[in-house]
């Protein structure tokens, strides 16, 4: 079950119970706070820096940089000028929606500032295919016309994307329609017509028939969600462990470097052998004495 989609700055909701009948995502999404104060003082490279430091649990956004990344909540980044991404209104309109969280518009800081800008990616069952559901519980879909809609409420072909990573562009992929079965991908037509706030229209479309630099999107996505980070996160969860909780374990005082070494245990995953180890060293060094 994916949890429902919280960001920095959002008050922390009360835990209530899991009713039967709920769906994966929850729809009643808390309202979304722009975060570009603390942000505004970093630079892009600081903020590439930053997210990846900073722990899973929080809700700051990272790129997808490889297919086995992309799931949970995600913003489709588009190749537009000025940066835009996919969006859905309550009807299902699928849109354009211009981004306006990012750090001296470097798209490669970009982050929602608006639900509908945010879909949760799932593996197909049984292929290799994603499909999105946008936050209004409706998937994302490219019909045979390459016309995108998002009021379809479960999976077919339709709302199957395969993800395919860009041979020169790191951290960019192509999302070609009908989970591959279609050789059309999703694109960028951007026209010279300028629409409302003086930007020029962008249009999304599934009907390109082969990869170019229209077809390339960036993911972003919540870094709790990204499988390396979250791999970190665990490893220095279990780091946090105090001496005293250790030599409690144990049943006795421990040395500088026995504490090392069940630390490290912890991290590595074979902790209580190595506090079997421990004790019975401690039992021989008391005889020995």
């Amino acid at each position: 079950m994916v949890k429902p989609l919280t960001f920095k700055g959002d008050k922390k909701p009360k835990k209530r119970k899991h009713r039967e009948g709920e769906g994966e995502i929850d729809n009643q999404i808390s309202s979304i706070t722009a975060r570009t104060e603390a942000a505004s003082a970093l630079t892009p490279e600081a903020s590439h820096r930053r997210a990846e430091e900073e722990m899973p649990d929080d809700q700051s956004w990272v790129s997808a940089d490889v297919l086995t990344d992309i799931g949970g909540p995600i913003v489709f980044v588009l190749p537009s000028s000025p940066p835009t991404c996919i969006a859905s209104d309550v009807n299902g309109k699928v849109f354009a929606s211009e981004l306006e969280n990012m750090i001296e518009a470097d798209p490669r800081t970009a982050e929602p500032h608006d639900v509908r800008q945010v879909w949760v990616a799932t593996k197909v069952a049984g292929s290799e295919g994603f499909g999105f559901k946008g936050h209004h519980g409706k998937y994302l879909s490219c019909d045979k016309y390459g016309i995108l809609s998002a009021t379809a409420s479960a999976i077919s072909s339709f709302e199957s994307f395969l993800a395919i990573q860009s041979p020169d562009t790191p951290s960019m992929f192509s999302l070609q329609t009908r989970g591959g079965e279609a050789e059309t991908f999703l694109t960028v037509k951007q026209s010279g017509v300028v629409a409302k706030g003086g930007s020029t229209s962008v249009e999304i479309r599934g009907d390109t028939p082969s990869m170019s630099f229209d077809t390339t999107i960036r993911i972003r996505m919540q870094a709790r969600f990204k499988p390396r980070l979250k791999a970190n996160k665990e490893n220095k969860a279990r780091e946090k462990i105090s001496r005293r909780e250790l030599e409690e374990a144990v049943g006795r005082r421990l040395e500088e470097h026995e504490v090392k070494r069940l630390k490290k245990a912890r991290r590595e995953g074979n902790f209580h052998e190595e506090v079997l180890d421990v004790r019975v060293k401690g039992k021989h060094d008391k005889f020995a004495s």
